[in-house]
């Protein structure tokens, strides 16, 4: 198959960045609800200091240069626009990582890790386990071009991806994915197995369900019902609501970014597993540039297929055509986890970070990465 690959460079322009600031200095703020903390969702006070930096002392255009540090380019593939960065490593037999982002989230969610894994000599790592990386864009967020009918799924979206690697010469390499690519990972290994040497998960394989209670022992009856208490479980079901109206909600995310950003930290903030508040556990300026993606490429409404193309909510099962690495076991159950996979990598002294773990502890996500490889290059 032969794929055109055009080289691509982020300038978003200056009358957005106006437009945007202008919104930012007209915004009718509500009033603050009664409720303590975050109970009521994103508090005034909070999300008004946020949205005040992000005007006077957030700076796009340096975020902006440090994206384009990254090679990236499009393509067109299943009738889809394709951005994705590709980052090879000098390393020679470095081994080709395709990463997949989540939601809400983007290709920014690989900011800090890409160095670590394509030259792990300049973080203290063993240049032997280098990576050369490939972080495509999903159909719908950011760069790449939504959907255009309904039924997308992500294994059509895992389909692309085996079509991309193809052209950048890859016939051997590693996937991996937390949040929406722990679905996607495995699928491209499904589509690709004689590709495909390893399929590595952040989390959400072998979460236990209702239906798993008859045969769970005590201990695991206790970490269910610890499980069930997590804020992230807990908090704004996205699932249900982006599959009930996301055409409403997307007016407001597309013309306030007060309300986009409000939208975002509800979800950073569930999705914070120590509960900390969101730019305390992840990099300020790191989560405005993904809140500034979405909203210069309005891509809120287009990046919420997933949810509003399903009919009800399940966690990731995995797959058992190669080999499966972990990079935090718990909440979920190894027992359960290997129904549907083969699992050979599930370390459980990993630390714990935030949902999107890459974003807050990157070296760790970087050296257990070379870990589950090592044996598999």
């Amino acid at each position: 198959m032969s794929t055109e690959i055009r080289p691509f460079r982020i300038d978003i322009p200056q009358a957005d960045l106006a437009d945007l600031d202008d919104r930012l200095s007209r915004v009718r703020w509500p009033a603050q609800l009664p409720g303590d903390g975050w109970r009521r969702g994103v508090p005034v006070d909070y999300l008004r200091d946020l949205a005040g930096y992000w005007r006077d002392g957030y700076d796009w255009r340096r975020s902006e240069a440090r994206l384009n540090e990254f090679p990236q380019f499009m393509t067109e593939i299943d009738g889809q626009d394709i951005h994705f960065l590709h980052v090879r490593s000098e390393v020679a037999g470095a081994l080709p990582l395709l990463l997949t982002h989540g939601w809400p989230n983007s290709f920014v969610e690989f900011t800090e890790l890409i160095g670590r894994l394509t030259d792990p000599g300049a973080y203290g790592g063993d240049p032997a386990g280098a990576f050369h990386v490939v972080v495509p864009s999903v159909p719908g967020f950011g760069f790449s071009a939504p959907p255009q009918a309904t039924g997308f799924t992500v294994a059509r979206v895992a389909g692309i991806w085996v079509e991309l690697m193809r052209p950048l010469g890859y016939d051997r390499y590693g996937t991996q994915g937390g949040d929406l690519g722990a679905y996607v990972a495995p699928e491209v290994a499904k589509l690709a197995p004689d590709n495909v040497v390893g399929v590595y998960v952040i989390s959400g394989l072998g979460f236990p369900t209702e239906a798993d209670l008859p045969t769970m022992t005590d201990d695991e009856r206790a970490a269910y019902a610890d499980l069930q208490t997590q804020n992230w479980v807990n908090g704004v079901d996205h699932h249900a609501l982006l599959r009930a109206a996301p055409q409403t909600f997307a007016y407001g995310w597309q013309d306030s970014p007060a309300a986009a950003l409000a939208w975002m930290m509800q979800k950073f903030k569930e999705f914070a597993v120590t509960g900390e508040l969101p730019d305390r556990v992840i990099d300020r300026d790191l989560l405005l540039t993904n809140v500034s993606l979405y909203w210069f490429t309005g891509s809120f409404g287009s990046s919420s297929w997933p949810m509003y193309d399903a009919t009800g909510f399940a966690w990731p099962e995995g797959q058992k055509a190669v080999p499966t690495g972990v990079y935090s076991g718990p909440p979920g159950f190894r027992r359960l986890a290997e129904r549907d996979n083969t699992i050979v990598h599930w370390p459980q002294d990993n630390p714990a970070g935030h949902h999107f773990v890459c974003m807050d502890q990157p070296d760790p996500v970087a050296a257990d990465l070379r870990r589950f490889f090592a044996d598999l290059r």
